[in-house]
């Protein structure tokens, strides 16, 4: 699960909201071993959920670095790369 975390941080466009949000989740549910929390986790999951994003969203912003912006479109073409050398086929995109 956590291997679909990607590296957030000095990449060009910056990650989104949407992104950070999506890397908090995979996060939350390698922790709590729930893909979809039960009706009586599910307040505790969520809340979980928003207070990953939120530190991770601050921790970003807080980063400094002098090296250049690694190009998105780039990184990604390099893991489709990957991902045929490895499996022999593209993997969706938009995983």
């Amino acid at each position: 699960m956590c291997r679909n975390i990607k590296t957030l941080f000095n990449i060009d466009p910056p990650a989104t909201d949407e992104e950070i949000k999506e890397a908090s989740l995979q996060f939350v549910r390698k922790l709590s071993g729930f893909n979809k929390p039960s009706k009586a986790n599910e307040a505790a999951f969520y809340a979980a959920l928003e207070e990953v994003s939120t530190v991770a969203r601050n921790f970003l912003d807080s980063l400094v670095t002098s090296a250049e912006p690694h190009d998105r479109e780039l990184e990604a073409e390099r893991a489709r790369i990957r991902s045929m050398k490895r499996f022999g086929t593209e993997k969706n995109s938009n995983n």
